[in-house]
């Protein structure tokens, strides 16, 4: 590992995104802990465009800035790697261009890691901010929380579902050493694959309080300029169903398929079950609400 430089090293990806990526730059300048280097990683865009938007930063935040050009899009997981390895900081973070923080971000999530070595990273509470596109730029139309009642990240959860986006997560540099990077063969859902194979390991903190990453959502926005969410939203499944898919062969081959096709069996019984029980709940229902009619009509 190269010697560390700062303590945060920030990975930002980008493709032809100007607006956005002006915007994620002035993000990252607000905040209130300054010893970060950042490193955007164009994949297969314009290249002029994101020198030019580099080039208008004030000089001392231009010159913790460093850029790698891919000359065609490698993908999500290859950028990410790719700003990674150019890093050389003691944690990292993804920072997507049209993600936003609050400015105190990564001064509460570097003292929480501090505080806490044991943990591999640590999350942070989320807001989700819609956006939609007026006379050609893009505002704020509204604003929800993501994952209202979560107050701390477990193992067991991420198996179910991601817990966190990466504009959420600082974690530590090291982990890629341990771990290896994010897979370069899985275009979505790269980032919840990487977790997974953390948080096997090691405990994942999180800050419970005020939100202090934004993640931002254009619904019926497609190309270039679209969330991922939406527009890579079959990706997402499919490699979802692909990793799950991986890892129950993984355990069949060491195991052999005695509890999966036990669970298989027992989960489609137990839903049966279930159905069936509600059903029987509502035809009683049904029943006593008839019951109480013709009682009233005989009174």
């Amino acid at each position: 590992m190269q010697p560390i430089e700062a303590r945060v090293g920030i990975v930002i990806r980008t493709k032809n995104r100007p607006q956005f990526l002006a915007r994620a730059l002035a993000d990252i300048a607000a905040q209130t802990h300054t010893d970060w280097q950042a490193q955007i990683v164009n994949d297969g865009g314009d290249a002029a465009a994101v020198d030019r938007a580099v080039a208008a930063l004030a000089a001392p935040i231009r010159s913790r800035i460093g850029v790698t050009h891919h000359e065609s899009s490698q993908g999500r997981s290859a950028a990410a790697n790719a700003g990674i390895r150019a890093l050389a900081a003691e944690y990292v973070v993804l920072h997507d261009d049209d993600d936003r923080w609050a400015p105190e971000f990564l001064a509460r999530t570097v003292s929480w890691l501090d505080a806490h070595p044991g943990h591999a990273g640590v999350a942070v509470r989320t807001e989700i901010v819609y956006e939609a596109e007026r006379d050609g730029t893009f505002v704020e139309v509204g604003r929800t929380p993501f994952w209202p009642g979560l107050h701390r990240i477990t193992y067991a959860e991420m198996l179910r579902v991601n817990r966190f986006v990466p504009i959420a997560y600082l974690y530590r540099r090291a982990l890629h050493d341990e771990v290896g990077g994010y897979r370069e063969d899985v275009h979505a859902a790269e980032d919840w694959e990487f977790n997974l194979r953390v948080a096997a390991r090691y405990p994942i903190g999180f800050l419970a309080d005020g939100p202090l990453a934004f993640w931002h959502q254009r619904a019926g926005v497609d190309g270039e300029l679209g969330n991922s969410m939406f527009v890579l939203a079959q990706e997402h499944d499919d490699y979802d169903m692909m990793i799950r898919d991986e890892a129950l062969r993984a355990h069949v081959a060491e195991h052999g398929p005695g509890l999966a096709l036990y669970l298989t069996r027992y989960l489609q019984d137990e839903l049966a079950r279930q159905l069936d029980e509600r059903r029987t709940l509502g035809e009683r229902a049904t029943r006593r609400v008839q019951h109480w009619y013709r009682a009233r009509r005989t009174r």
